[in-house]
């Protein structure tokens, strides 16, 4: 299938990627560095629900209507296109959803939904929404709880933890304070930028994520699958 746009998005993240080199000093630039290569390590790429697996269910508050998202009404309608992000503060996640703003006249051509999830509180998704003018349902995930049953949450490191805090990137605040049913802090814990197509019957279709937030699949590749 020919290019959707007349810029590929990886092309587009790629240009992010070059320009924050050139503007960053190495050692920070070192930082991002290992810890996606730390991140990778962990194999958490093998962990994703692979195609031909059941999606979880979730029921999530959506920024935009300020109600409850039940993943069987959507599939009752049409095939789930989902787009895991980590946050408005990520460029890189931001490129990649106005990417996908752009193509929704041609995702519901093809008789699909889209929806966009993250960790953030609500009011940061409606942030989102309004900032970049998005209509498909952006939807809050607290603690990436739902992200962690597609096999995608990770707990940001120490030193990426504190890199975000330098350049003012409070996810703490961006988040909220996330307790885990054990107790546990889940406040740093985000998902990989990752994408799922979901049929009506459950199944996924199309999953693909990253350990490096930089790459993310083309949206060519995803309507495919439709």
């Amino acid at each position: 299938m020919p290019p959707l746009t007349s810029v590929r998005l990886q092309d587009q993240l790629d240009t992010i990627t070059a320009n924050t080199r050139e503007l960053v000093q190495p050692e920070r630039l070192a930082i991002t560095d290992t810890a996606v290569e730390q991140l990778f390590s962990t194999g958490i790429e093998d962990r994703i629900l692979p195609i031909g697996a059941t999606a979880p269910s979730f029921a999530l508050q959506d920024a935009i209507t300020k109600k409850i998202v039940r993943a069987e009404d959507l599939l009752a309608v049409a095939p789930v296109i989902i787009k895991f992000f980590r946050g408005r503060w990520c460029p890189y996640c931001m490129t990649e959803l106005e990417a996908w703003q752009q193509l929704y006249p041609e995702v519901r051509a093809r008789g699909a939904l889209l929806v966009a999830i993250s960790p953030q509180l609500v009011r940061q998704n409606d942030f989102a929404v309004q900032h970049h003018r998005l209509t498909f349902p952006i939807l809050t995930d607290p603690g990436a709880t739902l992200a962690a049953q597609f096999g995608i949450a990770y707990t940001v490191s120490e030193p990426m933890q504190r890199h975000y805090r330098s350049i003012l990137i409070n996810i703490p605040f961006i988040n909220g304070t996330q307790l885990a049913p054990n107790g546990t802090d889940e406040t740093w814990r985000l998902p990989l930028p990752a994408t799922f197509v979901i049929s009506q019957n459950n199944t996924i279709l199309f999953a693909e994520a990253h350990a490096d937030h930089r790459v993310r699949p083309d949206p060519a590749d995803v309507l495919a699958v439709l």
